[in-house]
């Protein structure tokens, strides 16, 4: 189950460095995981100040 970034995101990058199979990329509101790539560590999660990313739904 991949994660999803939610609206919560500030844009602060922290998830994008943090990702240890480089999924994250900068979107123009948010930044956004690539679902194919995801290997729902939760790596991102873990770094994130605000939580913003979550798993996503089945």
């Amino acid at each position: 189950m991949a994660y999803k970034i939610t609206d919560k995101c500030i844009k602060c990058g922290a998830c994008a460095g943090a990702c240890p199979v480089s999924c994250i990329s900068e979107g123009d509101e948010r930044y956004i995981i690539d679902q194919e790539t995801c290997i729902s560590c939760g790596t991102c999660r873990g770094v994130c100040p605000v939580e913003a990313p979550e798993p996503g739904e089945e």
